[in-house]
């Protein structure tokens, strides 16, 4: 389910759906995820909240708390971040909210970006690849200097993941 609290160009909330299904899938993550597509205001109060960091950021993903196997987890994006980091990459909107989706997913899957030594890396950019996304988030991350520094995903890891 996708929940567009704020527009993004290009996308909708069916295309949006649609597009972390298919995510979803290549990751092999079971269960339905919920994306929030919201304001930065509303980002920093949850990065807050859940993660005692008080500054906005472009992606969070959020695990249920009780193992399901109908429910993987929620995913939050920030438009107006999403729409700054499409600009500063030369990519539409809705490519950066599918980019930040896919890291969301990745990490409602299990991986852990700042603790697996690049293994969430090397599966982001081979899963990117496949969808048709540009630039892997994590790997611009490694080699703009400074362009994404708000990009601080936070999720707790779940144990057997299955990509």
């Amino acid at each position: 389910m996708v929940i567009l609290n704020q527009r993004v160009a290009g996308m909708n909330e069916s295309s949006l759906d649609r597009f972390v299904s298919r995510a979803r899938r290549a990751v092999g993550l079971r269960g339905t995820v919920t994306v929030l597509i919201t304001s930065s205001r509303e980002m920093r109060s949850l990065n807050s909240r859940f993660r005692g960091k008080d500054k906005a950021t472009d992606v969070l993903s959020f695990p249920p708390q009780f193992e399901s196997p109908r429910f993987a987890g929620d995913i939050a994006i920030s438009a107006e971040i999403a729409s700054e980091n499409a600009r500063r990459f030369g990519h539409s909107p809705a490519e950066e909210v599918k980019i930040l989706a896919l890291h969301g997913v990745l990490h409602l899957a299990g991986y852990d970006h700042e603790s697996d030594n690049g293994e969430m890396a090397a599966v982001e950019e081979q899963v990117r690849g496949k969808l048709g996304l540009p630039s892997a988030l994590i790997h611009r991350t490694r080699t703009a200097s400074g362009a994404t520094k708000r990009n601080s995903s936070g999720a707790t890891p779940r144990k057997g993941r299955t990509p």
